[in-house]
């Protein structure tokens, strides 16, 4: 096999490779073997099948596809070791050259890793808002549980905002009834809009016992943008009744005496809370100032597949709850175009934040241990909800297990970077991931990467779309 590389910019390259015909034979007894394998020809036993009974049943054209798909993988994975090329993502391939006897010659382009310059980490510094929680913060934690410990007491007047009813409805179209458009005596918070468009200003004023009829638009099913008709009639109208914000209630709400001794609580809480959102604010800025600072490049094909990635998991997430891209598009009053350069930003962001790490990884020369790989395993196997040797299994099998190793070993290098830059918050206080752990933050904060600690900007493991391994199956790491 003979090959060459040509750059084609910072983060992709092209491999040129040309394999003698003779390199191919191991390819071609094999593409042989499974052929006769899987054919069924009178007069012969699978696998017993004689190459040119073969060639003549099924071709040999369809012998030699089948032989260079086999051996392609294999001739630029030799290449990349051959030329120390570390690539990213999967290779785009382009036969330029083939017939049978004849060498075969084929180009393969693919992402790769940009040469990074890190600066000086002791040189970043950072400065975020100091942490205060004001009295009102406190009473909207108190109303929440006021909230939680409310009463429902039957009235005897109109509905108002706020109030719950219980309700029959029935939907009907040109006189036909709706299929699933009818409900008895549910429960409705008059004003949260969560049942049909219309519903809440006719039930304001309607009392126990009375009906209204109105138009509504329906958004699904086999009438959806149709007018319906839509039959209410209201059984009951119960004022929702909040507890007194005394000592009484702090003793039904808490394990506290005192509603005093709940506030202090409910600070303290608060303060925890937003102590870690501060470390995760100077983090991110952080990076942010790395990534600037090292002008990484971020592979195009590598964003490319996770935006594409990306907007697949949204729509399958929609398509779990019954809706589509056009009712979230509609929602959030943005057009398609929009999400997708919101997608490519983020997901650029999460690239070069992720060859950062792995370049400071690699410099710093950092090790993860196998019982830092476990624990890792056991941690996400309990968000899955599985046993911890059942989630390994399924990552091997996907091909994912080298992929949340490489996030183990970027946590671990997100963790020196937030031992070796300067943060401090505007009062000129210190701060470091020792906060993080007075905070009671999740024991991997400081050492993982993912979700927990980068959320969306980084390609994750666990996600649905991992981040992409070398050619040899390692990460990219």
């Amino acid at each position: 096999m003979k090959s060459t590389v040509e750059t084609l910019s910072p983060t992709r390259v092209k491999l040129a490779i040309e394999v003698p015909f003779d390199e191919l034979k191991p390819s071609l007894q094999k593409a042989y073997r499974e052929i006769g394998a899987q054919v069924q020809i009178p007069g012969f036993r699978r696998g017993k099948i004689p190459t040119a009974v073969i060639d003549q049943r099924v071709g040999r054209g369809a012998v030699l596809n089948e032989a260079v798909q086999e051996a392609i993988p294999q001739q630029i994975l030799a290449a990349v070791r051959e030329h120390e090329v570390k690539t990213l993502g999967r290779p785009e391939v382009e036969i330029t050259e083939f017939t049978d006897g004849e060498p075969l010659k084929f180009t393969a382009e693919v992402d790769v890793r940009p040469e990074i310059t890190i600066p000086d980490l002791s040189t970043i510094s950072v400065t975020v808002p100091v942490v205060e929680i004001g009295d009102s913060e406190i009473d909207e934690q108190i109303n929440g549980l006021r909230e939680r410990f409310a009463t429902l007491k039957t009235v005897d007047r109109p509905a108002e905002e706020g109030d719950y009813v219980q309700l029959d409805l029935k939907a009907t179209v040109d006189g036909e009834e709706v299929p699933g458009g009818s409900a008895t005596n549910i429960s409705h918070e008059v004003g949260s809009k969560q049942l049909l468009p219309g519903l809440d200003e006719v039930l304001v004023g309607l009392v126990a016992d009375a009906d209204a009829t109105f138009t509504t638009q329906l958004v699904g099913g086999d009438f959806a943008g149709r007018d319906a008709d839509v039959e209410v009639k209201v059984r009951s109208v119960k004022d929702k009744q909040l507890p007194a914000v005394d000592d009484e209630f702090a003793q039904l709400a808490s394990e506290f005496d005192t509603l005093e001794e709940l506030r202090n609580d409910l600070r303290e809480r608060l303060t925890k809370v937003k102590k870690v959102e501060q470390i995760y604010a100077a983090r991110d800025e952080a990076l942010k100032q790395l990534v600037e600072a090292a002008e990484i490049p971020a592979p195009e094909g590598i964003v490319k597949e996770e935006v594409e990635g990306r907007k697949q998991a949204m729509a399958d997430q929609l398509e779990r709850i019954g809706a589509t891209m056009e009712d979230y598009l509609a929602s959030e009053e943005k057009t398609e175009e929009q999400i997708d350069t919101e997608l490519t930003d983020a997901a650029t962001e999460g690239v070069r934040i992720q060859l950062l790490l792995d370049t400071i990884a690699d410099a710093e020369d950092v090790q993860v241990s196998d019982d830092e790989f476990g624990h890792e395993i056991v941690h996400r196997a309990q968000r899955a909800q599985m046993q911890p040797q059942q989630y390994y299994d399924q990552l091997v099998q996907s091909g994912s297990a080298a992929a949340v190793f490489g996030d183990v070993r970027r946590g671990k290098a997100l963790a020196l970077v937030m031992e070796q830059v300067t943060m401090k918050d505007e009062a000129g206080n210190t701060l470091s991931l020792d906060d993080l752990r007075e905070a009671g933050a999740d024991e991997h904060a400081g050492h993982n990467h993912c979700a927990r600690t980068l959320s969306a900007q980084a390609p994750c493991a666990d996600s649905e779309h991992p981040p992409e391994r070398e050619a040899d199956g390692h990460p990219t790491g």
